[in-house]
């Protein structure tokens, strides 16, 4: 571990070799940066710039990105795009008894945000304990992320490890009398905004995550989770795009014995998003669920939704949930890359896989790629994946028993995401979600 100070990016590795162009990409790339001044991160931070100079930016040939186009993410800066500055927040978690932590373009707000201090739970921010110089999550920043580079290279997430400024460093020891809501707030037209946050779930420790709000006009954000035995960590996160805008997220999760990682995400709008997930369960009898609902209407601006999750049981017994459900209209894209991996000796691993998208009509496209690779000869694993259209003969049943036909499209939507939220534990927060869904879609009624 390392107190000096990362390099300038020029100086940290040779440049990349083989492909001038895809070179010459990435130095637009970082020249736009502002290199943030390092402590503990140092050292992660220049293995994470190396690392990304041999990979370079990805290309639309490349195999985790032949359904995304990933210019947007490669140009120099984010496109400048309008937002409404006074628009009002999600209404939802507001209900909440919780720890509110506020980020404004990616840095921590003070001034908007709860007191730190909460039982159970200790509390800092990348940016101050960076300029301390030392701290525990020295042993894990950059580190989940480095190991979830294989056999998947993520340029993006060494490009966040390498240049973020800010995020959270979360230790729980305890169980929490309240979750820790991350609300995301926009402050200019063209931040590109990036955060990283860690935490630590020491053994037989527990807490609830939220993440909501509207970010920058592109965005990388990053979570890296350590669940040490027993552990568990609930996560829930609300993308509401309610403005044009590009995003890119990550999850890299280490799940230990009996430890459990649950994730929910909800997904409204937005130009192009891709959330990439890699989980890795290292302990005997381990849990993962990661499961998303997603709405898009290519109406409200071209719409284009991307999940990519790589699940890799390294352990025996463990148990692992992709749930993903996409509701799509006017030319909306979706899209589903899941893997799960077992590795030789990870027997009694049950492992489920299921991507549904329901397409609202002809315009709209959803892009599938399920995969399973095993190792190991006693498992319990299946993947599926499905598109289709409205149910006609639901459709009528409801129609035939005096449901308006907007309502009844309503109804149907909810049933067809009723899989995905199943995943989120807490009832109440469950119903809170349904009713904020079941509100949106009555004001849209076909989405």
């Amino acid at each position: 571990m390392s107190d000096t100070a990362v390099k300038p990016i020029n100086e940290v590795t040779p440049q990349v070799s083989g492909n001038p162009k895809a070179a010459s990409a990435l130095e637009d790339r970082l020249a736009a940066i502002t290199m943030p001044d390092a402590g503990f991160s140092a050292d992660a931070r220049a293995d994470a710039m190396a690392r990304l100079r041999a990979m370079g930016l990805p290309a639309p040939r490349d195999e985790y990105w032949r359904y995304t186009d990933p210019r947007a993410f490669n140009a120099p800066t984010a496109t400048a795009l309008p937002f409404d500055a006074d628009g009002a927040e999600s209404p939802l978690f507001t209900g909440r008894d919780k720890l509110t932590l506020v980020f404004v373009d990616g840095a921590f707000d003070e001034a908007a945000s709860d007191d730190l201090t909460l039982e159970g739970i200790e509390i800092t921010t990348l940016a101050k304990a960076d300029a301390a110089g030392d701290h525990w999550s020295a042993d894990l920043y950059g580190q989940l992320e480095l190991a979830g580079q294989t056999p998947v290279k993520r340029p993006f997430a060494a490009l966040n490890t390498a240049v973020a400024h800010d995020g959270l460093l979360i230790r729980v020891t305890g169980k929490p009398s309240k979750p820790v809501h991350v609300l995301y707030r926009r402050g200019t037209e063209d931040a590109d905004a990036v955060w990283h946050h860690v935490i630590r779930v020491e053994a037989g420790a527990e807490m609830t995550l939220l993440e909501s709000g509207m970010v920058g006009a592109r965005s990388n954000g990053m979570l890296e989770v350590d669940l040490a035995d027993g552990a568990k960590l609930h996560h829930i996160a609300a993308k509401r795009a309610v403005d044009p805008k590009v995003g890119l997220s990550h999850i890299f999760a280490r799940v230990g014995a009996e430890a459990q990682f649950k994730s929910f995400t909800l997904a409204v709008n937005g130009t192009l998003m891709r959330h990439e997930g890699a989980i890795d369960m290292v302990g005997d009898d381990a849990v993962a669920h990661i499961a998303a609902a997603v709405l898009g209407d290519g109406n409200n601006g071209a719409f284009h939704h991307d999940d990519t999750v790589f699940i890799t049981h390294g352990a025996e017994r463990g148990e692992s949930r992709q749930v993903f459900k996409k509701v799509l209209k006017n030319g909306a894209t979706g899209v589903f890359q899941g893997k799960i991996l077992v590795k030789q000796g990870a027997q009694k691993t049950d492992g489920y896989q299921i991507s549904q998208a329901l397409l609202l009509d002809e315009n709209s496209q959803f892009l599938a790629k399920p995969e399973l690779e095993i190792y190991a000869d006693d498992v319990k694993c299946s993947h599926g994946s499905t598109t289709g259209a409205i149910d006609e003969e639901a459709l009528f049943y409801l129609r035939s028993r005096g449901v308006p036909y907007d309502r009844a499209i309503v109804f149907l939507v909810l049933s067809f995401l009723a899989d995905a939220l199943s995943e989120v534990e807490d009832e109440e927060l469950r119903d809170d979600i349904n009713d904020r869904l079941e509100a949106w879609l009555t004001t849209r009624p076909h989405i």
